[in-house]
């Protein structure tokens, strides 16, 4: 029987890519040419090779799932959401703690939302994974950001109108209340908020593969969490059934550890490291 071989190709989208101007729309409002929010260096080139990667595998790919990070402008781990004890605006890339917000440090510009806010932090960081990261507003959803890379998308039309079927959209982080780095789970799952919790939906479509295949952004982040789930709660087991193309992704910059530290868990969980070519050459075998 032929091995079913998915692909799934995490957050492959423009406002993670450092891509070049010539690949960027003219703002019509001011005239100016768009800049990802969040560009992730290389990534440009990783997608290029996932495009590249698709086109050449063809119709050794079974299916193919692409997930979009999708935000509301205002977010808990968005600037828009907090401000600090004197009210000045809280920049990029500045961690919020819990103890922080409790001291004063920093606050949820709505004064109503402290309770829900400190809940929040509090079950964060007692599961250990994470530290409130406040990123640029990126992937806001009906943006040119949220879109996915040029390239990827018409590599996986073409797949699509060759093999007459749909890739598959995984959205996730339309909850505001809460990070959703992994497309399995959200940090801390919203009792009210089914989209947050264990998508074992999504899990059992995977567990269909015989290869699972991941390419995506960012290493040190989504990609990241996103493998961790699967492996964890994939139905069937069988780590060494899943494939990280590891030119197809890289970290956020000063990340770098993280990415490293993930390549060397999974590989020693039964991962296997592959470049595309070698997956090629696997997918012809």
């Amino acid at each position: 029987m032929k091995t079913s071989i998915q692909l799934l190709i995490i957050d492959p989208q423009n406002d993670f890519c450092d891509l070049p101007p010539a690949w960027r729309p003219v703002d019509a409002l001011t005239g100016a040419v768009v800049a990802p929010a969040l560009p992730v260096a290389g990534a440009h080139a990783d997608m290029q090779r996932t495009a590249a990667f698709i086109r050449a595998a063809g119709a050794g790919l079974d299916e193919i799932t692409i997930t979009l990070d999708s935000h509301h402008h205002v977010d808990i781990a968005h600037p828009t959401f907090w401000t600090k004890a004197g009210g000045e605006a809280v920049a990029p890339f500045t961690t919020i703690t819990a103890a922080q917000v409790r001291a004063g440090e920093f606050q949820p510009r709505d004064p109503a939302a402290l309770p829900r806010t400190l809940a929040y932090l509090d079950e964060l960081e007692s599961r250990g994974r994470y530290t409130l990261m406040v990123w640029p507003v990126h992937c806001e959803i009906g943006t040119w950001g949220h879109g996915v890379h040029a390239d990827v998308r018409a590599a996986y039309n073409e797949w699509e109108e060759a093999r007459l079927r749909g890739v598959r959209k995984i959205t996730k982080g339309e909850n505001p209340w809460t990070e959703h780095y992994s497309a399995i789970q959200a940090e801390v799952p919203d009792a009210a908020d089914e989209h947050t919790q264990m998508n074992t939906a999504f899990l059992a479509d995977l567990d269909r593969a015989g290869l699972l295949l991941i390419a995506g952004e960012a290493s040190s982040h989504c990609v990241r969490a996103t493998t961790e789930h699967i492996v964890a709660n994939l139905p069937g087991g069988r780590p060494e059934r899943i494939v990280l193309l590891t030119d197809c992704m890289s970290p956020v910059g000063g990340f770098e550890a993280q990415h490293q530290a993930f390549l060397d868990e999974m590989r020693a969980q039964g991962v296997r490291l592959m470049t595309s070519t070698e997956a090629l050459s696997l997918l012809r075998a």
